[in-house]
């Protein structure tokens, strides 16, 4: 006789096994693939659409399927000496806004909430990590974000300025952690050629506290410096914790040592959608994920059309197998 008792406990026997299945699934799936919740972008992509219209240009971001934010400075609370040099180069760049395009933080949260995005990280300057670590991580705090970025740092002189500038990141990241946040170094141009025998990216990896500075890889710039992308992922695991995506329509280099804003700009012309040109993405993404990458964030600057852009990025990155 089939009693309530055998009902409830074959009932319970088959949801167990349900749900064992599908967390089963769920790992097998997400590791071929990247997590949907780690891939983001990186807003310099489309700072006019931001400029005209914030809520939906994030409300679009959304519903191509984009979860994560990256924000680019200056900020409200960003120090004078950051804005001014914004200001110099914005007729350069053909626009002017940054950080939260005329709305106020609390507003910022609630439309990003609104659209289901969170934002592990806002790139800030030099001077503002220095000055105002303070105010960096009452908005970090306000707006979920774990990682105040570098952009980018001015190549150096000789071996011992970049011994001093890796001295400088620990100070830097021992100040962030004291207010309960994460300092990375975003990768650009400068540090990837030797001096003397040494590459000094590696110095500054090896000379950092783990705990103190992350590393966000950018790998289109990795790779204009001439770097083995898949080395430094597989030689430094963990210490890669965010991604800058985007491809290449053809391999090519910087013409000195990718220290200067002239040589990044040559090379923008060259810059495609994540899976439309020559980088081996699938590789590069199978390490980066192995090593401990956590975000995964489209940036293709100068895009002719950024939306278009976004969508091509996204579906290649939702979809791309890793390899095992």
């Amino acid at each position: 006789m089939y009693t309530r008792r055998k009902f409830l406990k074959t009932g319970s026997a088959l949801l167990a096994g349900s749900i064992l299945y599908k967390h089963t699934f769920a790992q097998k799936f997400y590791a071929d693939k990247l997590s949907p919740g780690s891939i983001g972008v990186q807003l310099f992509t489309i700072p006019k659409l931001l400029e005209k219209d914030f809520a939906g240009t994030m409300e679009m971001l959304a519903k191509i399927g984009y979860k994560e934010i990256e924000f680019y400075g200056p900020y409200p609370f960003s120090a004078p000496e950051a804005v001014e040099r914004w200001k110099s180069l914005t007729p350069q760049l053909g626009f002017s806004g940054s950080g939260y395009f005329g709305q106020t933080i609390l507003q910022v949260k609630d439309i990003l909430q609104r659209n289901g995005l969170s934002t592990p990280s806002m790139h800030t300057d030099l001077v503002t990590l220095k000055t105002r670590m303070g105010q960096l991580a009452e908005a970090a705090h306000t707006l979920g974000q774990k990682y105040v970025v570098l952009p980018s740092y001015t190549a150096q002189a000789d071996l011992d300025a970049y011994k001093r500038l890796a001295d400088d990141f620990n100070e830097i990241g021992q100040s962030a952690a004291k207010e309960g946040i994460r300092f990375a170094v975003h990768n650009h141009g400068a540090g990837l050629k030797e001096i003397n025998g040494q590459i000094p990216l590696k110095l500054i990896l090896d000379r950092t506290d783990p705990k103190f500075v992350a590393i966000e890889m950018d790998i289109y710039w990795m790779t204009a410096g001439g770097a083995d992308l898949l080395a430094y992922l597989d030689d430094y695991p963990g210490r890669f914790r965010l991604m800058h995506v985007k491809d290449m329509k053809e391999q090519v280099h910087f013409k000195g040592d990718g220290g200067d804003p002239k040589q990044w700009m040559e090379l923008f012309p060259y810059m495609t959608d994540a899976g439309s040109g020559v980088l081996n993405l699938k590789a590069i993404l199978s390490h980066a994920k192995k090593a401990g990458v956590q975000h995964f964030l489209v940036e293709h600057d100068t895009a002719a059309n950024p939306d278009e852009a976004l969508q091509k990025s996204y579906r290649y990155l939702s979809n791309v197998q890793l390899e095992g």
